[in-house]
Formats: C-alpha cells, structure tokens, sequence
C-alpha cells in the first residue's frame, strides 16, 4: 500500500539534493511498495530559469531530462525485486509554448513516461512558489482601480482564476494521472478561505468536476507541512471536501526533494486523512491497457482499510526513534 507519486532528486533538479538512486534506496528503506519518480520537464525560456540554474543553457535542461529518464528506466529495471517505480514527469506551465513542447515530449518519449503529474507553478508567467516577494509580484500583475470593487475584479479573486484556469488548460489538454498540489495557489496565504471567491472557486469544481470524470487522481501532498502556516498537506480541508463531494479520488506524494525528504510528513498526513474522513486511498498501477492517454497504466483502489497496513507501525516507531530493522 505505501506509495508516492510525486518526487525529485539533486541529479535532476538543482533546488534538490541527493541522487536519483539514493532517493530509491530510502524509499525501499521506509519500505515504499510504489514509488514515483517525477522530475520538472525542461522550461523554454531563459528568463523562467531559476537562480541556482544560472549557467545552464536550455539545451543542458532539455538534455537533462533525458538523462532522468534513462536513469530512472535503469533503476527501474535494477530495484525491481524490492519496489515497483513509476517513471513519470511533472508540468511547468509558464507560457502555451510549454504546452507546445510538452506534446512533443510525450510523442517522442511515449513508451517512457508512465504518467503525468499536472501542476501549476506560475502564474502569468511569474513563479509562485519561489518565494514571498515573487508571489507578492505576481498577485500585483492583477491589481485594478484602487477603490473600485466589480465582482471577478478583485486582485485576489483574478489571481486565483488565472491560476485555476491555468490548469484547466492542463486537465483538458493532458488530462494528466494525477492532480499535483492543486491549491498551492494559496501557498503564502493558507487560510485563505476560497469560497469567498466565487468566481474563482466555480473555475475550482469545474477542474475537479473534469479531472473526476476522466479518473485522475488527486495527490495528498506532503511537502505543505514544511511550509510557513501550514497545518495540513495540499489540498487544505476545505477542497478535500469539494473533492468528496464529487465523487474524487486520492493518492498520496511525498513530494520529496531528495532521499532525507522520502515520506517525509506521512504520520502527520495519516492524521489528517482520519480527520477529513478520507477512507478509500487510491494508487497507479501498471496496465495491460493503455488508459484514455494512451499509457499503460490505470488507478487501483487500495484494498481494505489503509490505516491497519503494517506501514505506518514502522512509522510510528520511527517516530518514537526506533530505526528501521
């Protein structure tokens, strides 16, 4: 049952540490029985270039993730009597032409890439994730007339939908596996209650309504604990709710950033998942058939109750400092 989707490593992402390798031997170590291995696909543009890449060219991300997955494929192959890896990608989103490049990369790498993770990092073309002051930039590429208020012109409310719209285009598009951290747009603002926006929140069901309806899976992101604010994964309660009441589907990630981050959090998202009443986790497998994109590989629900897997014992007592037999 103890799964991942979602993960990276310092040989592939310069804001990561550790090998690809040391990353599969810890989760073999935590005694991860599905693990996958999702590194950021190449970005287009010099200027979307983050400053610990400050050298690279675009050539040298292209070829970059062509190395990941020849590594991923080999460890694939080698670990396969200890742990089943899913070799997979993660979106970037800046401008249509990652869209563009996107499509090319999955025919050119088709028999390669399992699945996909759908995520949304920027927004107007500016990252949210990267830290306070660039968030606070891209909120202000919204701003109005000061002093007017106009339902859907709210800075706020114009932000989030360019972010939910944003992955709209995704999910229509690539209709991807799995729905990576899909309310990080309130990542410096984790209270931010989102039904106060109307609009923004319609353009929300509309993505969890679609997602559902071609079977994604939405990822419990662990990583959300380590932020500033946060008390819980990605998505907070109140989007876990929406996700239930149409009828979704969750999986777990780690979202880990190098092997010291391999389930990271997990005790703290199994609490969470018995407060939020989720009972049914669900995982990717591999298929004979290939699903609606064309890929071998489908959801499987876990069978029986997640909570009495002999996984989170050891997790507990790691907790309580007893080291891994």
């Amino acid at each position: 049952m103890p799964h991942s989707h979602h993960s990276h490593s310092g040989q592939f992402c310069r804001h990561a540490l550790g090998s690809l390798e040391e990353v599969v031997l810890e989760a073999i170590k935590q005694r991860f029985e599905v693990y996958g291995l999702t590194e950021h696909v190449p970005r287009y543009r010099l200027e979307d270039l983050y400053p610990e890449e400050r050298g690279l060219s675009l050539d040298d991300l292209s070829k970059q993730f062509l190395r990941f997955l020849n590594e991923a494929h080999r460890l694939k192959e080698v670990y396969a009597p200890q742990i089943t890896l899913l070799v997979g990608l993660e979106t970037e989103y800046i401008t249509d032409d990652d869209l563009n490049h996107l499509q090319k990369l999955l025919k050119d790498n088709e028999r390669r890439i399992d699945y996909i993770v759908g995520s949304v990092h920027h927004v107007s073309t500016i990252p949210i994730d990267f830290d306070r002051v660039t968030y606070k930039k891209a909120l202000a590429n919204f701003s109005g007339e000061e002093g007017v208020y106009i339902l859907g012109n709210d800075q706020m409310e114009r932000f989030l939908s360019a972010y939910f719209d944003a992955q709209h285009q995704l999910i229509r598009q690539f209709q991807p596996e799995i729905i990576g951290h899909l309310d990080l747009c309130r990542l410096y603002t984790p209270s931010l209650n989102l039904k106060q926006y109307p609009i923004a929140w319609g353009k929300l069901i509309r993505n969890i309504e679609e997602a559902t309806q071609y079977g994604a899976l939405f990822e419990i992101n662990a990583a959300a604990f380590k932020k500033e604010g946060w008390t819980s994964p990605y998505p907070g309660k109140d989007v876990v709710a929406l996700i239930q009441e149409k009828n979704g589907r969750f999986a777990l990630s780690d979202d880990s950033h190098g092997p010291r981050t391999v389930g990271q959090y997990y005790l703290d998202v199994a609490d969470y998942l018995v407060h939020v009443g989720i009972t049914e986790l669900w995982c990717l497998d591999r298929s004979l058939e290939p699903n609606h994109n064309g890929r071998c590989i489908s959801p499987r629900r876990i069978e029986g109750d997640w909570r009495l897997h002999a996984f989170w014992k050891h997790r507990e007592d790691e907790r309580r400092g007893i080291a891994f037999q």
